[in-house]
C-alpha cells in the first residue's frame, strides 16, 4: 500500500508530501534518488476452490495517489474520486447520482444520517443530501481531510492530517467538540484510522497510540499503547496506527508500522494479547482471527481470543498488498499491481483471482452481495463469490 511520509509543522508537511512505497523508499524521495522499485512478487499457480466473478463496475474520478474507500450504505455504494461523488445500486452498479463538488478530494465518501460525506484536500468538509447528492452544507477544517469519515448518531466525525478529530452537527456542521493531538514530527500517510461502535470512536494516532472517546462529546474515555517509538532517528522512530482498527462485542484492536498488533479491552483499555509485527496498511477480524498484511506484504491470521499465530500467506512479497477484509470463509486483499486475492480464512491457500484496471490502496469493502475495491483510476468494481 502506497503512503506519504509527512512532516509535521512545515507548510507543505500535509499537501505536498510524496508518494512513496515503503520507508527506503521514502528516505530516497527526500533526500536523493531512491532505489530501484523491487520487482513484484510472480503470482503463483493454484486450482481456483471458488467462483469470483464481476458484478458491476462504476466510475468516480482518478483518484491517483489518494487513499479513498468506497462505502455501503443499504442499498447502495457511495464512492467519491477526483472532484465527483457518485452513489449506485448496491445489486446493479447503476448511478443513481454524480455530482461534481468543485473541491479536489482527499477523503469519503462516508454516508449516514441522510448524508453523504467527502472531504477536500484544502480542509474542506461536504455533506450531500443522500437522496439527490446536492449540497446540504460545507465547512472548512483546519487541514486536509483524511481518511473514514463517519457519521455517529447526530454527530459527523472527520479526522484532518494535524493530528484533530472533529465532531460536527448533522444538521449544519457547526463544532460540537474538537480532539487534538501533537504529532510526531514524522508520520505515514494512511495513518490514523477510526472506528464506531456503541457510541464511542476508537482512533488510532501516530506515536502508536489508540483512543478511546466519547462519540457526543470527544471526551476521552482511555488511551492505549499499540507501539512503542524507539530508534535513534526521527525515522526509525515511526510507530504509526494504520489503518482502521478492528471490534467486536469485547475487544478492539489496532496494528502499527515498526510495531505490534494488539488487542485490548474495549470497556477500559487493558491490554488483553499483542505480537511483533509491523505493517503500513491495517489489518480485519472475523469470529476467529485477526488478519494483518505486514511491510513485507505476508498476510497472517492471528487467534483472536490469545494472539496466537496461525496461518502466513507470504506469496505477495513486494506487490503493495492492502488490509484485508475478512468475509466469511475467505480473506480478501488487492495490490498495487491490479490484481485482487481470495484468501481461505482456515489456511491462507489462494482460493480465487481477478484483476482490475489499475492498483488498489484500500482494503476491499464488504458491500452485502459480494465486495467492492477502487482502484487508482477511480473504478469501483463489485464481485461476487461462491
Amino acid at each position: 500500500m502506497k503512503m506519504r511520509l509527512m512532516v509535521a509543522g512545515l507548510a507543505l508537511a500535509v499537501s505536498g508530501c510524496s508518494t512513496v512505497n515503503s520507508m527506503t523508499g521514502t528516505v530516497g524521495g527526500w533526500f536523493g534518488a531512491g532505489p530501484a522499485k523491487a520487482k513484484p512478487a510472480e503470482l503463483v499457480e493454484f486450482k481456483p476452490a471458488a467462483t469470483l466473478t464481476e458484478a458491476w463496475k462504476g466510475d468516480t474520478g482518478n483518484a491517483g495517489s489518494t487513499l479513498l474507500r468506497p462505502q455501503a450504505d443499504g442499498n447502495d455504494v457511495f464512492a467519491a474520486g477526483g472532484s465527483q461523488v457518485v452513489r449506485m445500486a448496491v445489486t446493479t452498479g447503476s448511478t443513481v447520482w454524480k455530482i461534481d463538488t468543485g473541491v479536489k478530494l482527499s477523503a469519503g465518501a462516508g454516508a449516514g444520517e441522510g448524508l453523504v460525506l467527502a472531504g477536500g484536500g484544502k480542509g474542506e468538509l461536504l455533506a450531500l443530501d443522500l437522496a439527490n447528492g446536492q449540497p446540504r452544507w460545507k465547512v472548512t477544517l483546519s487541514s486536509e481531510v483524511t481518511g473514514q469519515l463517519l457519521v455517529v448518531n447526530d454527530i459527523v466525525i472527520a479526522r484532518t492530517g494535524d493530528g484533530r478529530v472533529h465532531g460536527l452537527a448533522v444538521a449544519d456542521g457547526s463544532r460540537k467538540w474538537l480532539y487534538t493531538r501533537t504529532l510526531p514530527a514524522l508520520s505515514l500517510r494512511g495513518s490514523g484510522g477510526m472506528v464506531a461502535r456503541d457510541g464511542v470512536l476508537y482512533a488510532g494516532f501516530p506515536g502508536g497510540k489508540l483512543v478511546a472517546l466519547n462519540a457526543a462529546n470527544g471526551a476521552q474515555l482511555w488511551e492505549a499503547t499499540v507501539a512503542l517509538s524507539r530508534g535513534a532517528t526521527e525515522l526509525e522512530r515511526v510507530a504509526d496506527v494504520m489503518g482502521n482498527p478492528v471490534m467486536d462485542e469485547r475487544q478492539v484492536c489496532a496494528v502499527a508500522y515498526q510495531g505490534r498488533v494488539a488487542c485490548f479491552d474495549r470497556r477500559n483499555g487493558a491490554p488483553l494479547w499483542a505480537r511483533d509485527t509491523s505493517s503500513n496498511s491495517g489489518l480485519a477480524m472475523d469470529e476467529r482471527n485477526v488478519y494483518v498484511t505486514d511491510d513485507n506484504d505476508a498476510v497472517t491470521a492471528y487467534d483472536k481470543a490469545s494472539g496466537r499465530a496461525g496461518w502466513r500467506q507470504d506469496k505477495l512479497a513486494r506487490r503493495q498488498v492492502t488490509a484485508p477484509l475478512a468475509l466469511g470463509t475467505w480473506v480478501v486483499v488487492a495490490d498495487g499491481e491490479g490484481v485482487v486475492h481470495v484468501l481461505s480464512a482456515d489456511d491462507g491457500s489462494f482460493v480465487a483471482r481477478a484483476r482490475v484496471d489499475s492498483s488498489v490502496r484500500t482494503a476491499p469493502v464488504d458491500i452485502g452481495p459480494g465486495f467492492a475495491v477502487q482502484t487508482a483510476k477511480g473504478t469501483v468494481v463489485a464481485f461476487r463469490l461462491k
